[in-house]
């Protein structure tokens, strides 16, 4: 076989695969500073969560935007945190666990335990800090280390979900973690036994109880990208439990969500397919009927095929943008001069930054989503869009969250290569 060169790499492309020779040191060293980044600047440690962007490179005030304290506790600038750089937390947190479940099973480093141990403690903190069961909070305020905003999502409860049944499933965990991990599922999968009825709209509900006025906390009657979520966390709770009456709500659910999952709209923007797709993973993985399974293969691969030629577009997007653009810090929140309502949430416009934070961010999830339907192999041509995207970013002037894709990315295609 003829051996390709990518970032210093030698592979050798077989049919369908590429398996690695010898050193691995252009790309590993790029995914290493993205690794150190994602640590060392959109991690906070007080709260133990990853943030949404940076609005400065000088150590110690990456993060000086955060919302305080009393802010947070007025819902200021809204309910749901929106573009103050801790409205993602969970999706981050979630999408970070599971990475760190394909680099241990790629390098089995030890350390990799403390840092699992470390985002799970913030994930843990969000589903627990605010005293309202099975409410996942989006994140928490560095300040106090307890406030929240009140109004999440369908968005963060998937990641949430998807990152613990992951975590649960890897030998990283000891088994009291195991056991947290099972009580938060099942609070959870309790509330929306308890919220999502057509009574509320099959919305699981802010943390005071009331609706969300924006429609993003309805789990059943949805989209097709967001139909099997909601039996996704029946299922998982139902694994790490073994309680009957998860089961139960799965069975319930799992037909009719894979039935509506099957033609999702090839406009569905990256993070809505790769959330599907997280959803279909838990799914796939505990189905036991057979036709079910294969009908939930074929969605997962169909949502594979949407995603190739969004990558090849936010590629072109990407190498159509400056080095100075690229490097472009996020705003203060409270000094944007444009805002928008959004069913009464005032919402600061981030103006050109967004399109920037998209672009990277949409780099990696669209990546990542071929690689997670069972059976899924890394060719070349693939491989070389990871370089792409390795080679168009400096990790070290980046100040948008999406690089916790390129390492989701990274890692799970160095998981499926290895012998």
């Amino acid at each position: 076989m003829k051996p390709f060169l990518i970032l210093g790499v030698f592979f050798v492309a077989f049919p369908g695969a590429v398996r690695a020779q010898g050193q691995t040191d252009g790309l590993d060293q790029k995914m290493g500073q993205a690794w150190e980044v994602v640590w060392g600047r959109f991690f906070h440690p007080d709260s133990q969560t990853f943030m949404d962007y940076l609005s400065s490179y000088e150590p110690g005030k990456e993060l000086a935007h955060l919302p305080t304290a009393e802010e947070v506790g007025r819902q200021y600038p809204n309910p749901c945190g929106y573009s103050t750089g801790m409205e993602d937390g969970m999706i981050l947190g979630g999408a970070m666990l599971s990475t760190l479940c394909d680099r241990f099973a790629v390098t089995g480093e030890t350390q990799l335990r403390t840092d699992a141990a470390r985002v799970f403690a913030g994930m843990r903190r969000c589903a627990t800090v605010h005293g309202v069961p099975g409410f996942i909070a989006r994140n928490v305020c560095v300040e106090d280390g307890q406030s929240v905003y009140i109004n999440s999502s369908r968005d963060q409860y998937t990641h949430f979900v998807h990152g613990l049944w992951k975590y649960y499933r890897s030998p990283l965990p000891d088994e009291a973690t195991k056991t947290e991990i099972a009580g938060i599922l099942a609070d959870v999968a309790d509330r929306m036994i308890e919220f999502v009825t057509p009574e509320n709209n099959y919305d699981f509900c802010r943390a005071d109880g009331t609706r969300c006025p924006l429609g993003i906390c309805r789990m059943w009657n949805v989209q097709a990208h967001e139909a099997a979520r909601l039996p996704m966390i029946y299922a998982a709770a139902w694994e790490t439990t073994g309680q009957d009456r998860y089961r139960q709500r799965w069975r319930k659910y799992v037909a009719q969500a894979v039935a509506q999952s099957a033609s999702p709209s090839k406009h569905s923007p990256a993070y809505a397919l790769l959330q599907m797709q997280c959803s279909l993973e838990v799914l796939y993985e505990l189905e036991t009927d057979e036709e079910l399974k294969d009908k939930l293969l074929q969605t997962m691969r169909h949502v594979s095929s949407l995603a190739a030629p969004r990558l090849e577009h936010v590629l072109k997007a990407l190498a159509g943008k400056s080095d100075e653009q690229l490097q472009m810090l996020g705003p203060d929140w409270r000094k944007v001069n444009d805002w928008i309502n959004q069913a009464g949430y005032k919402n600061p416009q981030w103006g050109p930054y967004r399109e920037i934070w998209h672009l990277v961010r949409e780099a990696g999830e669209s990546a990542l989503i071929p690689m997670m339907a069972q059976g899924a192999v890394v060719d070349e041509r693939q491989m070389a869009q990871l370089n792409d995207i390795a080679s168009r970013i400096d990790y070290r002037r980046n100040s948008s969250c999406g690089i916790v894709y390129h390492l989701a990315a990274y890692w799970k295609a160095r998981r499926l290569v290895q012998p």
